[in-house]
């Protein structure tokens, strides 16, 4: 069995921080739903496990936090804004553009 039926992926930040999320939270970004496609024959598609280098670990703990937030709100309305410290706006828009998100 290959870890691309797991349930859970692993997204690695360029500083070497893991954060393990299920699938389904993770592919909310085009760029890892496509990583991870099984057909992809991307590496991360065998071992369930993203190496983001150029993002850092304070800004994928962030992306990590959206996707939970995004998950967990997904269905919901009138859901408040998530707390964004301003020193990271500029890399998180730079990470969501990469990520597809």
């Amino acid at each position: 069995m290959t870890t691309s039926s797991s349930e859970y992926v692993t997204l690695v930040s360029g500083d070497g921080f893991e954060f393990i999320l299920p699938r389904s939270t993770a592919c909310v970004s085009g760029t890892i739903r496509r990583m991870l496609e099984p057909t992809s024959n991307f590496s991360e598609a065998i071992t369930g496990r993203c190496v983001l280098e150029n993002i850092s670990g304070i800004v994928l703990e962030k992306v990590c936090e959206y996707f939970c937030y995004n998950e967990k709100n997904k269905d919901q309305v009138n859901v408040p804004d998530m707390d964004i410290p301003p020193e990271l706006c500029l890399e998180l828009i730079m990470a969501a553009d990469y990520l597809n998100t």
